[in-house]
């Protein structure tokens, strides 16, 4: 279950509360008892990791784009700038 923040327009208190998306919203503040809580828009905080998602599953071959495709090997990735690796280097 995702969690929601509220704030209250009389006092300012905020708060987190664990609901169900298909919960009401409260209404009622807990710290001063008004009918004034607002909820808030916050970013999500989560991760997409481990197997079933698209990076992992549903590429084939040479054409997968893992982040960390693990195992400890080498990134055989290109230099960066500034070591000659492209074209505004090597002017």
């Amino acid at each position: 279950m995702p969690f929601y923040e509220y704030r209250c327009d009389t006092c300012g208190h905020e708060m987190e509360i664990m609901q169900k998306m298909s919960d009401p919203p409260v209404a009622e503040c807990p710290a001063c008892g008004e009918p004034h809580l607002r909820k808030l828009v916050s970013a999500a905080g989560f991760r997409l990791k481990g197997g079933g998602w698209y990076e992992t599953d549903f590429k084939k071959g040479s054409k997968k784009n893992v982040h960390d495709a693990g195992g400890g090997k080498e990134s055989s990735a290109a230099p960066a700038c500034g070591a000659g690796a492209c074209s505004a280097c090597q002017s």
